[in-house]
C-alpha cells in the first residue's frame, strides 16, 4: 500500500478548522470545533495504526496480517470522552441560553481591568498598597455581607423574570 497526502491534509484541516472555531465567544461554534477536534483526533489515531488487517481475535492468521486493536481502544475511548464533554457543552449553552438569552460569551470587564494594570511580580504585590477596586476579593475591607449582594442584585434586576428562582438574571433587560 502506498501512502497519500490525502489523509494528512484531511487531518490538518480538521485541526485548523477546530482550533478556528474554539477561539470564537459563541459557545456553539466552541461546540462545532470540539467535536472537529475529536473526529480529527479519531482519523489521525486510526492513520497511526497501519494497514487494514484480520481481526486479531480469531487467532487463525499470522501476526504480521493482524490489525493492531490498540488504536482502535483509544479511538473508542476518545468517542466516548468527546460525547461526554460534547454532552456537557450542550447543557452549558442551553443554560446559557435560558438565564441570558444569549450562547455567545461577553467581555468580562473585570478580565480586561486585570489586564490594563502594569505589569508586577505575584510576590511584591501586597494588597494593601492597592487601590480598593484592585483588591482581590477576600480582602478585610471588601467582603460584603449576603444581604447586601441580594439588595444589590433585586435593585438592578427587580421585574426581570428569571427561570431559576434563586439565580436573578446576569443582564438587564434592552428596552
Amino acid at each position: 500500500m502506498t501512502p497519500t497526502v490525502v489523509l494528512p491534509v484531511i487531518i490538518g484541516g480538521l485541526y485548523a478548522a477546530g482550533v478556528y472555531l474554539l477561539l470564537d465567544r459563541s459557545l456553539t461554534r466552541v461546540l462545532l470545533g470540539f467535536l472537529l477536534l475529536g473526529n480529527a483526533t479519531n482519523l489521525l489515531l486510526l492513520s497511526a495504526g497501519g494497514a487494514a488487517g484480520l481481526a486479531p481475535i480469531l487467532g487463525t492468521v499470522e501476526p504480521g496480517e493482524m490489525s493492531d486493536p490498540l488504536p482502535q481502544a483509544f479511538v473508542l475511548t476518545a468517542i466516548v470522552i468527546t460525547f461526554g464533554i460534547s454532552a456537557f457543552l450542550l447543557a452549558m449553552i442551553y443554560r446559557s441560553w435560558r438565564l441570558v438569552r444569549q450562547e455567545v460569551v461577553g467581555i468580562d470587564e473585570e478580565d480586561r481591568r486585570v489586564a490594563a494594570r502594569d505589569a508586577m511580580d505575584a510576590d511584591d504585590l501586597d494588597p494593601d498598597d492597592l487601590a480598593p477596586e484592585d483588591r482581590p476579593a477576600a480582602h478585610a475591607d471588601s467582603l460584603v455581607s449576603d444581604q447586601q449582594v441580594e439588595g444589590r442584585l433585586a435593585h438592578l434586576y427587580g421585574g426581570i423574570p428569571s427561570d431559576d428562582v434563586d439565580l436573578p438574571p446576569t443582564r438587564r433587560s434592552r428596552s
